[in-house]
C-alpha cells in the first residue's frame, strides 16, 4: 500500500499514486522513462517508496513550493520568491511541498530552478539519474494499549499517546513528523505491546485521577510526550523543577488549551533555526514581541523549551497563535478513552461536557420553523422560495419527530470545526463515534484506481439538484467515476450501499420508515454491510439513517436535523459537491455552507467529519474573502483549513506576485490589495470557493470582466 510510480501516457513523465488516500500527482520529464525501484534510505528523509529515471530536467505541473537542500540537510534554496537560480554541482535533495504526499528528488547533478506561472521546472542539463521518493500522509497506530476501565488506567495509556512522535524537536509542530498515537481499548488489565514507549521529554501533568481530568489532557500529552499521573492539583512540572498551574482563572479546560496552543506556536516559529529556515511571517510578527533566543532554544531540551515558552503570558502571543481548527466534546465515560488516540492526533481542544439532555431543543427549532412558515394556506413552503417549493419529507414533520433531548445545543466552540463524541445529536457540531474514527486508520487499498461517486436522485421534482455529477471530478491529475441513478428500488439501493464506492449523494425523500423508494422504504437500521465511505443524505431528517449508515460500515457524512426545503437543500447539496471537489473535509465544507447559507445550519455531519473525498491541489483547502474597493482594486483575505493531508503546522505561500513570505495554514493568513489582472491571474491556478461582495461563488466561474 506504499505510494506507486507508472509511467504517464499523455506526457512524458511519471505518476505517483498513494492507493490509500486515493491521491495522484504527476511529474513530467524531458524525455520518456522507465521508472525502476531503487532502495529509500538514499533519501536524506523518510520515503515510503522510491525510484530512479534518467532524465535532463523534472517539471512540477503546479507553482509549487521547492526546497533544496545539501544531502547533509543544510538549505541552500528555497524558491518562495519564484527567481530562478541555478546551483553549483553538488548532491542535492528537492522537496516538492505541493503534491498530495511528500516528494522528494536526490540527485548529483548542476541545478536550475526555472518558474513560469503554471509550473517549476528542476534542470540538470545534460540526461542525469535522479532518484524520485514518495511518502504518504496516511499514518498508521504502531499498536493498541489495553487499559482498564477506571480512570487510572486511562491515564496510563494517555501517558503513551506521545510514543508516536518521530522526533521531540521543534519539528514536531510538523503533521508528519508527529505519527499517529497507538490504539486505546478497555479491557480487563493493563497492557502495552513492546516498542510502545513514553519519549524521554522531562514532562509531566499531574491531575486528578477523574476522567473530567484525564481526558481534556490527550491532546497535550501526546504532543509534549508527557506522562500523565494523579496528584492533588492539576498542574504541568518538569524534571527540572518549572511548574506551571493548569487550573487557572479561565478553568481547567481552557487552561489546557492554551498551553497547548502557546507550545506548538513557538514550536512553530523555533524550528526556523532548524531544517525549514524559511521566512515565516508568525516569526517576524511575534519576535519583537517576546525576549526569546529562538536559535539558542533550539538546541534545547523539550522541558527547557517548554519553561521559556510559558513564561511568556498567552495575551502576548494571542493575536499571533493560528486558528485552532478542532474542539471535540467527549463524554466522561470509560469506553470513551478508546476516541482518545484519534482526538490527540487532530491536536484538539478536548471538554468534557455534561448530560446533553439538560440542553435540549425542539427538534425543529425555533428559526427552522419560523423559515417554513408563511405560505399560503398554511402550506409548508419556505419564505421568500416559490410557492410551489417543497419540502424533502413524506410525512407531517410532528410525526418524524425525534425522541426528548435527542436534538440539543452543545455548548459554542471558539473553533472552525466542532465535534461531540456521546449520546444525541448536537446542533452545529459533527456527531463522532469510536467506529468512524477507527475505520480511519484501519483503511485499505480500494480495488479502483478512480475515485468512485454515485449520486442518487429518487423524486424527479429534485432533479435539478443532479447536476452535482458535473461538480463531482472537476480535477486535472485525479479520475473519477461519477454514476448517475434515478429511482432506485429498496433492492437497488441496497446493493448500490454493499458495493465499495468512495460516496454517494443521496437526493431524495427520508422519513421515520428509512429512504424513500418507488417500491417503498430502504431502513439503513436494517442494513450489515455498508461499503461506500462517506455519503450526503440531502433529505429531511436524515440523520438517523446517517447514523445507521455509520455504524455498519461508512467513515463519515452529511445529514440533517430538521425539515429542510427543496431549494434549499438543491443550493446546498450542490455548493458541498463543489467544496468536496476542492478538498474540503466534510466537516469545513459543511462550515464554509453555514457561514454563507443561513438555513444551513440544521445540517451536521456524522461520524468521522474530519474524511476528505481528494485532496486540494494546493495542499492546504483556500476560501477567498474579496471586497471591492472604490479605487477598482480588490481586498483579498485569503483564509487556509487545515485537512488530514496538511494539518496544524503546514505552512503555505499564497501565490502571488511579490509575496515570498510563508504562513503557518490555519485561518486567515493575510489580507491583500489586489488589481482585477492579479484575481484573474491567481484564480487560473485552480478551483477554490469565493465569497464576492459577500455572495459564494467559484473562481472558475468569475470572469475577467466581473471585476
Amino acid at each position: 500500500m506504499d505510494p506507486t510510480f507508472t509511467r504517464t501516457t499523455e506526457r512524458t513523465g511519471i505518476e505517483i499514486a498513494d492507493p490509500i488516500e486515493n491521491a495522484r500527482f504527476e511529474l513530467y520529464t524531458s524525455r520518456a522513462v522507465d521508472p525502476t525501484p531503487v532502495p529509500t534510505h538514499e533519501f536524506h528523509f523518510p520515503v515510503d517508496s522510491a525510484v530512479s529515471v534518467e532524465t535532463s530536467a523534472v517539471a512540477v505541473p503546479k507553482p509549487a513550493n521547492v526546497l533544496v537542500r545539501t544531502q547533509s540537510g543544510e538549505l541552500v534554496a528555497d524558491n518562495a520568491d519564484h527567481v530562478d537560480r541555478s546551483l553549483a554541482p553538488g548532491a542535492y535533495t528537492v522537496e516538492l511541498s505541493t503534491a498530495p504526499m511528500k516528494l522528494y528528488l536526490s540527485v548529483e547533478s548542476a541545478l536550475e530552478l526555472r518558474h513560469d506561472e503554471t509550473a517549476v521546472r528542476v534542470a540538470f542539463g545534460d540526461p542525469t539519474e535522479v532518484a524520485i521518493g514518495a511518502r504518504s500522509f496516511h499514518d498508521q497506530p504502531a499498536g493498541t494499549v489495553t487499559t482498564t476501565d477506571d480512570p487510572a488506567g486511562a491515564m496510563k495509556a494517555v501517558s503513551l499517546l506521545g510514543s508516536a512522535l518521530k522526533t521531540t524537536s521543534p519539528e514536531r509542530s510538523f503533521p508528519t513528523l508527529r505519527g499517529h498515537p497507538p490504539l486505546i481499548e478497555v479491557g480487563e488489565e493493563f497492557d502495552a505491546p513492546e516498542g510502545i514507549e513514553r519519549p524521554d521529554t522531562g514532562v509531566r501533568i499531574e491531575i486528578p485521577a477523574e476522567y473530567e481530568y484525564v481526558y481534556p489532557v490527550s491532546s497535550l500529552a501526546y504532543y509534549l510526550g508527557a506522562e500523565v499521573v494523579p496528584a492533588d492539583r492539576p498542574r504541568l512540572v518538569t524534571d527540572e523543577g518549572f511548574e506551571y498551574d493548569l487550573d487557572g482563572p479561565l478553568g481547567f479546560e481552557k487552561t489546557v488549551g492554551r498551553v497547548l496552543r502557546q507550545t506548538f506556536f513557538f514550536d512553530c516559529v523555533t524550528r526556523t533555526e532548524g531544517y525549514y529556515q524559511v521566512d515565516l511571517h508568525e516569526r517576524r510578527a511575534v519576535e519583537s514581541v517576546v525576549d526569546l533566543d529562538f536559535a539558542d532554544l533550539y538546541d534545547r531540551s523539550p522541558a527547557e523549551r517548554l519553561a521559556a515558552y510559558l513564561s511568556v503570558p498567552y495575551e502576548t502571543v494571542a493575536a499571533f497563535v493560528p486558528e485552532w481548527n478542532l474542539t471535540t466534546d467527549v463524554m466522561a465515560t470509560p469506553d470513551n478513552a478508546e476516541v482518545l488516540p484519534f482526538v490527540a492526533s487532530d491536536l484538539a481542544l478536548v471538554r468534557c461536557p455534561r448530560d446533553p439532555t439538560t440542553a435540549s431543543v425542539n427538534p425543529t427549532p425555533e428559526p427552522i420553523d419560523e423559515f417554513f412558515r408563511g405560505g399560503a394556506g398554511g402550506d409548508s413552503v419556505t419564505a421568500g422560495c416559490a410557492s410551489d417549493d417543497f419540502t424533502r419529507s413524506t410525512m407531517d414533520a410532528n410525526a418524524a419527530a425525534p425522541a426528548q433531548g435527542e436534538i440539543f445545543n452543545p455548548e459554542p466552540a471558539d473553533t472552525v470545526e466542532h465535534a461531540w463524541v456521546g449520546d444525541g445529536f448536537p446542533l452545529g457540531a459533527n456527531k463522532a463515534s469510536i467506529e468512524s474514527y477507527r475505520r480511519r486508520v484501519q483503511r485499505s487499498a480500494p480495488e479502483k484506481t478512480s475515485i468512485e461517486i454515485h449520486v442518487v436522485c429518487n423524486d424527479e421534482r429534485m432533479m435539478e439538484e443532479g447536476v452535482v455529477e458535473e461538480f463531482y471530478g472537476l480535477r486535472e491529475l485525479l479520475q473519477f467515476d461519477v454514476s448517475v441513478h434515478y429511482e432506485l428500488t429498496t433492492d437497488e439501493l441496497r446493493e448500490l450501499l454493499a458495493e465499495p464506492a468512495d460516496f454517494l449523494h443521496y437526493i431524495g425523500h427520508v422519513d421515520d420508515h428509512g429512504m424513500r423508494c418507488p417500491d417503498g422504504h430502504l431502513d439503513a437500521r436494517t442494513l450489515s454491510d455498508v461499503n461506500v465511505k462517506a455519503f450526503v443524505l440531502n433529505a429531511c431528517r436524515s440523520y438517523t439513517q446517517g447514523e445507521a449508515l455509520v455504524e455498519s460500515g461508512s467513515y463519515g457524512g452529511v445529514v440533517t436535523l430538521a425539515e429542510i426545503a427543496n431549494s434549499v437543500a438543491t443550493e446546498i447539496g450542490q455548493t458541498l459537491a463543489r467544496l468536496l471537489n476542492c478538498g474540503f473535509s466534510l466537516r469545513v465544507a459543511l462550515s464554509v455552507v453555514k457561514d454563507t447559507t443561513a438555513p444551513a445550519y440544521q445540517y451536521v455531519t456524522v461520524g468521522d467529519g474530519g474524511l476528505t473525498l481528494c485532496q486540494s491541489e494546493s495542499g492546504t483547502p483556500l476560501h477567498l474573502e474579496i471586497e471591492s474597493l472604490e479605487s477598482g482594486r480588490y481586498r483579498t483575505k485569503f483564509r487556509t483549513y487545515p485537512s488530514p493531508s496538511h494539518g496544524l503546522g503546514s505552512m503555505q505561500k499564497p501565490n502571488i506576485a511579490g509575496v515570498n513570505t510563508r504562513y503557518l495554514a490555519s485561518g486567515v493568513i493575510d489580507t491583500y490589495e489586489l488589481s482585477a489582472d492579479e484575481l484573474d491571474s491567481f484564480f487560473g491556478l485552480e478551483v477554490l470557493p469565493v465569497e464576492l461582495d459577500g455572495e459564494l461563488r467559484w473562481s472558475d466561474e468569475i470572469r475577467r470582466q466581473e471585476l
